[in-house]
């Protein structure tokens, strides 16, 4: 399997585990957005958000800029490559094994089937 940084994907992981961050995020790929009008859009107050927020800017998944008093939230730089890789090889082993799984059934299935215990 591929080797990754751990600490990026505890970070990823962490931030995408809460569904308001996961909601954050599909927010933002529809367009920019103020923490004000994210506070009102979750039904949070302003610190609870900016936590939510912080928890995604830090994994790399949002970039803020502030201009002002105003605060603008949008998707950070970097996608979820390695995040989609390490998920894909535990797919491909999970398969792996069904596959064999469905194997042995057949193999099960047949060996009933020649001892007449259809």
């Amino acid at each position: 399997m591929v080797q990754h940084s751990s600490s990026r994907l505890d970070a990823s992981f962490a931030a995408l585990s809460d569904p308001t961050r996961r909601g954050v995020l599909e927010q933002l790929s529809r367009a920019d957005a103020t923490v004000s009008d994210l506070a009102a859009r979750f039904g949070m107050t302003l610190t609870g958000i900016k936590k939510h927020v912080a928890v995604l800017e830090e994994a790399g998944l949002v970039s803020t800029r502030k201009v002002g008093r105003v605060r603008t939230c949008r998707l950070g730089g970097r996608g979820l490559e390695e995040e989609a890789a390490w998920l894909a090889g535990y797919q491909r082993l999970w398969e792996a094994r069904f596959e064999e799984l469905a194997d042995v059934i057949e193999d099960l299935k047949q060996q009933e089937k020649a001892d007449g215990r259809d």
